[in-house]
């Protein structure tokens, strides 16, 4: 699955490395560790990258060995990462993460990191050369005072290209902060997604006709239900796909995943219906993993599933490949 629209996606935000333990059991007993990279702009970039889209990741990272480790791997997928400053004072964050198909729980050491100290000036680096899109998350307005500001200023008008912004609700990020923010980050944008649950979580709504009437401004309004679909709002009509059925090995990554691939069609002029379904192809492959970038599924899987009739859609399944 791949497409070619006009112009590239800069993807703003943090980056950090990630543990895993390498072994089963409690955490605190592991004695080997996986390490892997996490971050929900990159992840797009990354995404975005395999779908045959130009994107570039715009972020900060310590002068460190994580850092190093960081710039390898977002690059190393084909991402353009010129733009990162790295910060000769302050360290890359990390995470810690236990995961298993019923959730995960994680535990950040971000505190003073070299994205939370990123703010307005981080603008200066980003080119919009070629560009048909920026994309930011609710993530960088928890960080500190600098990113929220950093996020208005991408999200204020007049803007030189569009701006879709993912909500990525993360509660811990927001105990010492005010989440109702978010609200006006979100209806200042040209494109959101936000899934049902999240909005409950921060809005108290979760219908379709609730969140349009919440978010009046965006051009195109899309709301994942879980593994239920997602609908797309747009022109004044509502359109809803129901999600492929997927043996979840963990479900950490499939939100940018989803929208990696809806963006990637949705830049290249598809109708709603195969934004959708690209989504959710795409969504599948974070899904079927335990990284928070999987493999791509193959072409022989995808190719034809976005333009198979619905009973096929629906009878479809994919399961973890062997």
């Amino acid at each position: 699955m791949r497409f070619d629209p006009a112009g590239g996606v800069v993807c703003l935000g943090e980056t950090m490395a990630v543990l895993v333990p390498a072994e089963p059991g409690p955490v605190r007993s592991a004695r080997t560790w996986t390490r892997a990279i996490g971050g929900a702009e990159s992840n797009v970039a990354m995404h975005l990258a395999r779908l045959g889209v130009r994107s570039r990741w715009v972020g900060a990272v310590g002068d460190d060995a994580l850092g190093g480790a960081v710039l390898d791997f977002v690059s190393g997928a084909g991402v353009d990462v010129s733009a990162v400053h790295v910060d000769p004072d302050r360290p890359t964050g990390l995470y810690v993460k236990e995961a298993d198909p019923t959730g995960t729980r994680t535990r950040y050491y971000r505190r003073g990191s070299a994205a939370s100290a990123m703010g307005v000036d981080t603008l200066d680096r980003v080119k919009l050369d070629d560009v048909a899109l920026i994309h930011v998350t609710g993530i960088t307005a928890a960080l500190s005072d600098g990113c929220l500001d950093l996020l208005r200023a991408v999200l204020a008008r007049p803007r030189p290209v569009p701006v879709s912004f993912d909500l990525n609700w993360r509660p811990a990020l927001w105990r010492d902060r005010d989440p109702a923010v978010l609200r006006d980050l979100a209806d200042a944008a040209d494109i959101v997604l936000v899934g049902s649950d999240e909005a409950h979580a921060v809005w108290g709504v979760d219908g379709v006709d609730d969140l349009r009437a919440l978010l009046p401004s965006p051009t195109t309004l899309v709301i994942k239900h879980g593994e239920r679909g997602a609908t797309v709002v747009e022109d004044g009509a509502a359109v809803f796909h129901q999600a492929l059925r997927v043996d979840v090995v963990e479900p950490v990554g499939a939100g940018d995943a989803f929208a990696a691939g809806y963006l990637a069609a949705h830049l290249s002029g598809e109708t709603p219906t195969r934004r959708l379904r690209a989504g959710h192809l795409q969504a599948a492959s974070a899904l079927l993993t335990s990284e928070d970038v999987g493999e791509p599924l193959p072409a022989d899987v995808t190719v034809p599933l976005l333009d198979a009739d619905p009973a096929t859609w629906a009878a479809a399944h994919l399961g973890r490949p062997s």
